[in-house]
């Protein structure tokens, strides 16, 4: 486990977690789809989300990509996932993404989780700028990103293709050791 908090913990994905993962994007499929697709269409049913995990499993030991899951401590619920990708091991860089289930979302987990990682993330694996990546209109993400003091750096011009629609701007947060150093 890498923290826990309010009765819920962000630990690393492992290999039990397909079942759950599998429930959580479907039962938020709609969510989903604009900023997450990929991880819809490799979650759409317990096979597909068995080989999901095993992936990221093996991502995070080669240390490619970083999976956690953020599950209620007493009936291991998984309600959110957050990931650590877009590594950038010269530049010591990564990439926040994350989502959370409808039932738990406005509750402050996803910025509690984001905190606890981003201590792991800078103090564990060593990385030194952390970046979040979000649409002005994703309002919960960008508060995530704010409650989680990263800076707002620019936008990113036609940055993300959503399935089906023109290419979009997203905005640039970071978040620096040094910062986080000062703050502790």
């Amino acid at each position: 486990m890498i923290a826990q908090f309010d009765g819920f913990e962000v630990s690393k994905i492992h290999s039990g977690d397909a079942w759950k993962i599998c429930d959580l994007v479907v039962s938020n499929s709609e969510r989903l789809k604009r900023y997450f697709p990929s991880t819809l269409a490799q979650n759409l049913n317990p096979t597909l989300s068995q080989l999901y995990v095993e992936k990221k499993v093996k991502e995070f030991q080669q240390k490619q990509e970083f999976i956690f899951t953020l599950k209620n401590s007493n009936n291991r619920e998984l309600v959110g996932i957050i990931g650590i990708k877009e590594l950038d091991w010269e530049k010591k860089q990564g990439e926040f993404a994350y989502c959370i289930g409808y039932a738990n979302e406005g509750q402050g987990l996803t910025s509690k989780a984001v905190k606890a990682l981003l201590i792991y993330a800078f103090t564990t694996l060593g990385l030194e700028t952390l970046q979040i990546i979000s649409h002005k209109d994703n309002l919960a993400s960008v508060k995530v990103a704010e409650n989680c003091k990263f800076n707002w750096i620019r936008t990113l011009e036609n940055e993300f293709t959503p399935v089906g629609e023109q290419p979009i701007d997203m905005e640039l947060y970071e978040a620096y050791i040094g910062r986080f150093e000062k703050n502790k």
